[in-house]
């Protein structure tokens, strides 16, 4: 049985071809692009369900491709391939959307394991459409719309801020370590720092806590992570 399709957006051809090759041995079915443009095209048409997106592309680069995506697209997973290495282009990627992030040259089996990791939890995210709304305290989320309400103030919050959330929601209680939160929210084998996670934190306290500087729902494990207090 064939598996999802996936989109790879490469304008090196010599790449392009590799990756093709190297997913339809895999059992995935492949459309592709060489620039922006054309990477949205074969998007809207074809519906993939996860995106391979090099950044440095002609017409769109791979951010513009990623925002204008996720406009209209939470749950498809976008993984953003780079020969650039710097923290700065990571956190950018990934403040817009992506799911992942792999720095040129990657293993077969590293790019084929971050693959399935990322189709896996985008299906999981699927499977709790059911689950359409989370609810503690003062806060209410719709988990489709990414927007809710913290007493009568609306609040909107990104699709990893919705990941942090059902994470924290479903373990509610249990203290869990900061590089447990990187790989289960950010991918296997993440490679930022554990400020990256901090920092989102800090901004989704911003939305849901009374006071975030003294917060009940979110608390701070000292040296440890984080647990997730819906009782305060």
């Amino acid at each position: 049985m064939a598996k999802e399709k996936i989109l790879i957006v490469e304008d090196d051809r010599a790449i392009l071809t590799g990756l093709e090759d190297l997913l339809q041995s895999e059992g995935y079915l492949i459309c592709s692009a060489e620039n922006g443009k054309k990477a949205l095209e074969c998007y809207y048409k074809e519906k993939p369900r996860l995106i391979l997106l090099v950044i440095m592309i002609p017409d769109k680069n791979g951010y513009e491709v990623c925002q204008e995506i996720r406009k209209k697209d939470t749950l498809t997973p976008i993984v953003m391939l780079t020969a650039k290495g710097q923290e700065v282009d990571k956190v950018v990627g990934l403040e817009l959307g992506a799911d992942d992030y792999i720095v040129k040259p990657f293993g077969i089996q590293e790019l084929l394991a971050r693959i399935r990791a990322a189709l896996r939890r985008a299906k999981t995210t699927r499977q709790k459409k059911e689950h359409k709304s989370i609810k503690f305290g003062d806060v209410h989320i719709d988990v489709l719309s990414l927007k809710g309400k913290k007493g009568e103030k609306n609040i909107k919050i990104s699709k990893r801020e919705l990941a942090m959330l059902q994470y924290f929601f479903e373990r509610r209680g249990q203290v869990i370590d900061r590089f447990t939160l990187l790989n289960e929210i950010w991918g296997i084998h993440y490679e930022g720092t554990t400020r990256t996670l901090d920092q989102h934190i800090a901004k989704l306290r911003q939305k849901i806590e009374d006071d975030p500087a003294h917060p009940k729902y979110i608390l701070t494990v000292h040296t440890v992570g984080y647990s997730f207090c819906t009782n305060p």
